[in-house]
């Protein structure tokens, strides 16, 4: 599917790494690493975007850095932020549609179910913030228990 923008669950140095970092640096080719240089990291719960490169069904990558699961409530800050100055960006970008991962879940350590929350309620909030916007928001899991979890979730709204 074709989307306008993915999101990337980026590193500081905005450089590439393992897991979703990986694989779209790996996918968007030698060019993507070139531009990434140019932006001099990214901050933590903040966003910033690039061509897609290589990866066909995208226009943009969206890189965004979640924080390292702490319990702190500091952490849900910083993820709510990612969602949502992932999609400002979008938006500043006349962008349609987004996918994003599970961000923080993975090596950062953040609890699914919490992450999961955090990531919806966080879009419901920017939508309500923006109420005239249209834009497909589409949550892409990589594990079926992911899946569930959004599923479960939003069966419970």
């Amino acid at each position: 599917m074709h989307v306008d923008a993915i999101v990337n669950a980026a590193k500081n140095s905005l450089l590439g790494g393992g897991g979703v970092d990986g694989a779209i640096h790996q996918a968007a080719g030698p060019n993507l690493l070139k531009e990434c240089q140019t932006l001099h990291g990214c901050a933590t719960g903040d966003a910033k975007i690039t061509k897609a490169y290589n990866i066909k069904n995208a226009d943009y990558i969206i890189h965004t850095v979640g924080p390292i699961y702490s319990g702190r409530k500091k952490d849900a800050e910083l993820l709510r932020s990612c969602y949502q100055k992932s999609l400002d960006i979008a938006l500043e970008n006349h962008c349609s549609t987004i996918a994003f991962p599970c961000i923080s879940t993975g090596v950062y350590g953040y609890p699914i179910q919490e992450a999961t929350q955090i990531a919806i309620l966080a879009v419901v909030e920017w939508f309500n913030a923006h109420p005239d916007t249209v834009m497909h928001v589409y949550f892409c899991c990589f594990k079926d228990s992911e899946f569930a979890t959004y599923q479960n979730f939003l069966a419970s709204l």
